[in-house]
């Protein structure tokens, strides 16, 4: 793939730029995906084939302007042609209901909540089992996969993606109920 101009005069290389920025938001594009592809396998499938997008128009990408916008943007247009392929899944988004989560997760950027969000997962992280803890630190390392996880503990790619489903969910359920504790504080 050949390299974007770079046309800011910036002295940084301009895969440099593009990878700061793309691992600044990437957790972000993760769940941006996670929360509108019903079939996990495909989850990493899609964060891959956005960053390339991404990669291949960072040139376009205007400096000072929103890098986590313009990803969501990508991402958003590489759900809808998965969308598009799968035609056959049970579980189907709307437009409207994709434009939805679109909107939350690009609003999710400005939220005032995030600290009080943050906080709650670390309280939340906390609390997980030893075994849970690390399953987790192991998959969201940057550059993990879920391929590489599975292959580095021995267990199914289907396994984890139940594990991690599950934790997910434990996860979700501590910090609604901490920051439910917060705001009555």
């Amino acid at each position: 793939m050949n390299e974007p101009v770079n046309t800011n005069g910036s002295d940084m290389p301009q895969w440099e730029r593009f990878m700061r920025l793309y691992l600044a938001n990437e957790r972000r594009l993760y769940g941006f995906i996670m929360a509108m592809v019903p079939n996990w396998s495909d989850v990493d499938d899609l964060i891959q084939k956005t960053a390339v997008v991404m990669w291949a128009k960072f040139s376009e990408f205007e400096p000072g302007t929103d890098f986590s916008a313009w990803a969501l943007c990508i991402a958003r247009y590489q759900v809808l042609d998965y969308r598009k392929r799968k035609r056959t899944d049970k579980l189907r988004f709307s437009i409207s209901t994709i434009d939805a989560i679109d909107e939350r997760f690009i609003n999710a950027t400005a939220n005032e909540n995030l600290q009080q969000r943050r906080e709650a997962l670390q309280h939340c992280l906390a609390r997980l089992t030893p075994a849970d803890r690390k399953l987790i630190d192991l998959r969201y390392r940057p550059d993990a996969t879920i391929r590489s996880v599975s292959e580095y503990l021995g267990r199914s790619i289907h396994s984890l993606y139940k594990v991690l489903n599950r934790i997910h969910e434990q996860l979700l359920q501590c910090m609604r109920r901490y920051m439910a504790t917060q705001e009555v504080l």
